[in-house]
């Protein structure tokens, strides 16, 4: 393992790091839908004619914000959790979160009648603690920030016996995420590109399994922040890495280690990964709030602020701007506000 500048390539010598387990297929993804339509109704698709003027393409937003967890990720859970049996359902299960993803396993837990701990951050956005308490989950404070207290939950889902749900490296939490992107091209055949935003890596592994494998021109993006760039560079350099640390205000964004399952499939289908400043991610909260009424934390706003950058390239074409993570704080608005305006 090299250490240079705070970052650690975690991959081995011959590879070892990388997932040799089952992917994610188009096949899991209608299975998916079918359990997942038996609980979530299809989210909106918004046309936004003052979205499509300011990037001079035609922009179609998908409105994953509202969700019932207000993020992607409960379309995950769900289908995760469909697929436990019996016996596993009834010893529980355990997620390390900075929220959303957190939300999802309580979510689920509670509809399949299981239990769920949820390993958060000490500094975890308060609102996204409340409400996976509302749903039932136990909240355990441990580490840092993401990467520290997944470390403690899988420790801890090893001594309790409880099942482990890895907010990336699970098969069936991407075949479950991408269904979003069934839905885009069910309605919006015409679709010309997907930005998604990138934190672990499920949402845009989502899209482009979905994507791509119905229709294989299709143009798939991912978005991180600057100052959590780790998917961006592990696919630059076809490497495993993990940070030191990182800095951004989106946690739902904030990760520092790229996984080994998001890794195989990106490695092969994403087109390319973005990174934008935290200034960008607030002036793209504020545009979507602006432009669609939707108000989205610095995560939600991701997708937006990638298409942004690279709108002299989307002239002319269809985009699909997919936005996740609807729990703002009253505090991440206030600064988001103090931005000099919208796009």
């Amino acid at each position: 393992m090299n250490t240079k500048s705070g970052r650690r390539d975690i991959t081995g010598e011959h590879g070892e790091g990388l997932w040799s387990g089952p992917v994610p297929t188009l096949a899991d993804v209608f299975r998916a839908r079918a359990v997942i339509r038996r609980y979530l109704k299809p989210t909106p698709l918004l046309r936004v004619p003052l979205l499509s003027e300011r990037l001079e393409c035609e922009v179609l937003v998908k409105a994953e914000s509202l969700n019932p967890t207000g993020a992607f990720k409960v379309r995950g859970g769900l289908f995760y959790m469909s697929q436990l049996s019996p016996e596993a359902l009834l010893r529980g299960v355990v997620g390390a979160s900075t929220g959303n993803h957190g939300q999802s396993i309580a979510y689920a837990a509670r509809e399949f009648g299981s239990t769920a701990t949820i390993f958060v951050p000490t500094v975890a956005n308060p609102m996204k603690v409340a409400a996976m308490q509302s749903l039932g989950a136990t909240v355990v404070h441990r580490g840092v920030d993401f990467d520290e207290c997944l470390l403690a939950a899988q420790a801890f889902a090893d001594e309790s016996g409880k099942v482990f749900i890895h907010s990336a490296n699970e098969p069936n939490l991407i075949a479950g995420v991408a269904t979003h992107t069934l839905e885009i091209l069910d309605e919006a055949p015409e679709v010309d590109a997907i930005f998604v935003a990138t934190g672990g890596g499920s949402g845009l592994c989502g899209a482009c399994v979905a994507g791509k494998g119905i229709k294989p021109d299709l143009q798939v993006f991912g978005v991180q922040a600057e100052g959590a760039p780790v998917i961006r560079d592990s696919l630059r350099d076809r490497r495993l890495y993990r940070y030191d640390a990182m800095s951004t205000f989106a946690e739902g964004i904030a990760t520092r280690e790229a996984f080994s399952l998001p890794a195989r499939i990106l490695w092969e289908m994403v087109d390319d990964i973005e990174v934008v400043s935290d200034s960008e991610l607030r002036r793209s909260m504020l545009t979507l709030l602006e432009t669609t009424r939707l108000l989205v934390e610095g995560a939600g706003a991701a997708g937006l602020a990638g298409a942004y950058k690279r709108r002299a390239s989307l002239q002319g074409k269809t985009i699909a701007v997919i936005v996740s993570g609807g729990n703002v704080t009253m505090d991440g608005l206030s600064e988001a506000m103090k931005e000099e305006r919208a796009w």
